[in-house]
C-alpha cells in the first residue's frame, strides 16, 4: 500500500445486546479488544492515516486504545455509520482514498482488504460475502455482465432478491475524488431518521461512477459481534485458526479445540502442547518442549528439551534448556532458570536467579534471591524477602543444601557448599562449607495430656 489511503475505523456504538457497560469495541477477543484487531489489520496496509470514530462510553475508547499513528474523532451523537464516517473527514488526507472499517469485525484479513482496494481502481469498492443464510442482510443486487447496480434491505427485497446468497459487509473503499461529496450528500429521511453510509452506492451510480465488488473467500471475515454469544463464537473461530497455524508449523496439539493463543506462540519442533493451555502475550518455546495440560504461560521464554507438567503459571520468565517444571508450578515474573533446573509441585518462584542443575522440589518460595549451581532447596523452604517496608535479597552460592523447613531471612547469603539443617531460621550470612544449624533441646513431658471436651 502507498500513504494515499486513509482508514476509519467505525466504533462508536453502544452494543446493547452485549448488556455491558464495557464499549462493545473494548470487550476482548483472543485477550485484546475486538477494536485492536481491526486497528492491527488497518495497520498492515500501511496507511497515511488512521481515525478511529467513538461515541458510546465517552472517552473509554480513546483511553484505552493507544497509538501515535491513530487520530479520534467524535461522534455525538449518534446518527448513522454515514454520519460517523462524515465526523472523520477533518482528520483526513482530502486527496487519499478512504477506508472504512468497522470496530466490531475484528477478523477481516489484510489480505482480502488489499484484494479490495486493488480490485476497486478508481471506483467505488464494496466488500461482500457469500452467506449460507443472509437472512438479515442486504443483497448486493448485479446485473448481468456482474456490476453491482445496488444493495436492497433484507425487509424490502422481493423472493427472487431474498434468494441472493451474497450480502455487503459494510466495508467500503470511496474514492478520493467524490468521498466528501457523496458523503454531504446523504439524507436521513428514514424510519430510523440516520444516515447511511450505504447510500454512497446510489449516489456513485448516480454519477456514472463504477461500484467494484469483492467477495472474500471466508465467511468469518466478515462477521461482526453484537452480542457475548457472537463473540464466543468469534473466539471460537479465532483460536481454531491458531491451532490449524501451529499444526502446520509442527506442532503437535492433543485437542485442537482445546488451546488459547491470547498473543503470539511460537514454537520449535517436537512441541508438544496438551489439552486447555493458555498462551498470553509473546511466548516462545524451543525444540522438544512439553507443555503439560491446563498450563497458562504468559510472555515467557522455554529453551529446548525443558517439559512443564500440568497445571503450571508462568510469568514474565526465562526457562533454561532441559528444565523440569511442575506440576502446580508459579514462576512469576522476573524468573530467570538456569539449564536443568527443577521447580517442582506448589513451588513458587519471583524475581530470582537459579543456577545450572538446581532444584526446588516441594512446597518452597523463592523470591528476591540469586542461587547457584547444584543447589537444593528441601521442602517448606522459604526466603524471607520482605520487612513489612522494603524487599531484601538472598544469595544462595553453588553446591549449598537447604534442608526442609528453613526460613532464610534476607539480606543474607549462604557461603559455597555449606549445609543449612532442617528447621533452621537464617538470619546471618553462612561461611562456605560446614553445617548450620539452630540450637535446640528436644524435651518430652510424658505426663502431658491434650485438652479434651467436656461430656455434656
Amino acid at each position: 500500500m502507498t500513504a494515499a489511503l486513509n482508514v476509519v475505523v467505525l466504533a462508536a456504538g453502544m452494543g446493547k445486546r452485549m448488556r455491558s457497560r464495557l464499549p462493545k469495541v473494548l470487550h476482548p477477543l483472543a485477550g485484546r479488544p475486538l477494536l485492536e484487531h481491526v486497528i492491527e489489520a488497518a495497520r498492515a496496509l500501511k496507511p497515511g492515516r488512521i481515525c478511529v470514530v467513538y461515541g458510546h462510553g465517552g472517552e473509554t475508547v480513546p483511553r484505552a486504545i493507544q497509538g501515535a499513528d491513530l487520530v479520534f474523532a467524535l461522534q455525538e451523537p449518534q446518527r448513522g455509520t454515514g454520519h460517523a464516517v462524515q465526523q472523520a473527514l477533518p482528520e483526513l488526507a482530502p486527496d487519499a482514498a478512504t477506508l472504512v472499517l468497522y470496530g466490531d469485525v475484528p477478523l477481516v484479513r489484510p489480505e482480502t482488504l488489499t484484494s479490495l482496494i486493488e480490485a476497486s481502481g478508481d471506483g467505488l469498492g464494496v466488500l461482500t460475502v457469500a452467506l449460507e443464510d443472509p437472512t438479515g442482510y442486504g443483497r448486493i443486487l448485479r446485473d448481468r455482465e456482474g456490476r453491482i447496480t445496488g444493495i436492497v434491505e433484507d425487509k424490502d427485497a422481493s423472493p427472487a432478491q431474498r434468494a441472493v446468497r451474497e450480502v455487503n459487509t459494510g466495508i467500503m473503499l470511496l474514492p478520493a475524488a467524490r468521498a466528501a461529496r457523496w458523503l454531504g450528500a446523504l439524507k436521513n429521511d428514514n424510519a430510523q431518521g440516520e444516515y447511511y453510509l450505504t447510500d454512497v452506492i446510489g449516489l456513485a451510480l448516480g454519477d456514472a461512477v463504477p461500484v467494484k465488488g469483492f467477495q472474500c473467500g471466508s465467511e468469518w471475515e466478515a462477521l461482526g459481534v453484537n452480542s457475548k454469544a457472537q463473540l464466543a463464537q468469534l473466539e471460537r473461530i479465532f483460536q481454531r485458526r491458531q491451532a490449524e497455524l501451529l499444526l502446520a508449523q509442527g506442532v503437535t496439539l492433543a485437542d485442537p479445540a482445546r488451546i488459547d493463543v491470547r498473543g503470539s506462540l511460537s514454537a520449535g519442533d517436537d512441541v508438544r502442547i496438551d489439552v486447555s493451555c493458555v498462551f498470553e502475550g509473546s511466548v516462545r518455546l524451543g525444540n522438544d518442549v512439553s507443555i503439560g495440560a491446563n498450563c497458562v504461560l504468559s510472555n515467557v521464554t522455554v529453551a529446548d528439551g525443558t517439559e512443564i507438567l500440568p497445571f503450571c503459571h508462568i510469568d514474565g520468565a526465562e526457562i533454561g534448556a532441559r528444565c523440569r517444571m511442575g506440576p502446580f508450578s508459579r514462576i512469576r515474573p522476573g524468573a530467570r532458570l538456569g539449564d536443568e533446573v527443577h521447580i517442582g509441585n506448589f513451588v513458587e518462584v519471583k524475581a530470582s536467579e537459579l543456577g545450572h542443575g538446581s532444584k526446588a522440589n516441594h512446597l518452597a518460595y523463592v523470591g528476591d534471591s540469586v542461587i547457584g549451581s547444584n543447589v537444593n532447596i528441601g521442602a517448606g523452604t522459604i526466603t524471607c524477602n520482605f520487612d513489612g517496608a522494603y524487599k531484601h535479597r538472598t544469595v544462595i552460592e553453588d553446591e549449598v543444601h537447604i534442608g526442609s523447613d528453613v526460613q532464610l531471612v534476607a539480606p543474607v547469603t549462604v557461603g559455597r557448599g555449606a549445609t543449612v539443617g532442617a528447621g533452621t531460621t537464617v538470619w546471618r550470612d553462612v561461611p562456605p562449607g560446614g553445617l548450620v544449624l539452630n540450637s535446640k533441646d528436644q524435651v518430652h513431658r510424658p505426663q502431658w495430656q491434650r485438652p479434651r471436651k467436656k461430656q455434656p
